[in-house]
């Protein structure tokens, strides 16, 4: 069982981000953390590393009804998406799995949260489809 969803593009790498961003909105996922790897690694450790982000997505109205039936679910919080550039210039989409972060927590009402989730980002990938 794989514990992310992927989807590789030809896109620029600004270009999926941006596209990927739009694709969370319309699913009603807002971007919390942005987190810059390259430039991260560049400042604190003087390394080249390639282009790597990695987004930290949100949906609000799910976020409230998980802390309904799970006070702690915040450990699991946000849904990761990384958007990283390969060798071979493909742009990499990669989204976390929430079934599979949520089968950790022994809280089966959580299950219909995650399977919702899942079916949300996965449409964010085909959104992103060529």
């Amino acid at each position: 069982m794989s514990y992310f969803i992927r989807l590789s593009t030809h896109f620029k790498f600004d270009d999926a981000i941006d596209r990927v961003t739009r694709a969370l909105q319309t699913e009603g996922f807002g971007i919390l953390t942005d987190i810059d790897v390259k430039a991260t690694l560049k400042e604190k450790l003087d390394v080249n590393f390639k282009k790597y982000r990695i987004l930290g997505a949100c949906n609000p109205s799910f976020a409230y009804k998980a802390f309904q039936v799970e006070d702690q679910i915040g450990i699991m919080m946000p849904c990761n998406v990384t958007v990283i550039e390969q060798d071979n210039g493909h742009v990499d989409i990669s989204i976390m799995d929430p079934t599979t972060a949520f089968n950790v927590i022994e809280n089966e009402a959580l299950q219909p949260f995650a399977q919702e989730l899942k079916s949300r980002l996965e449409r964010c990938l085909t959104y992103l489809e060529e």
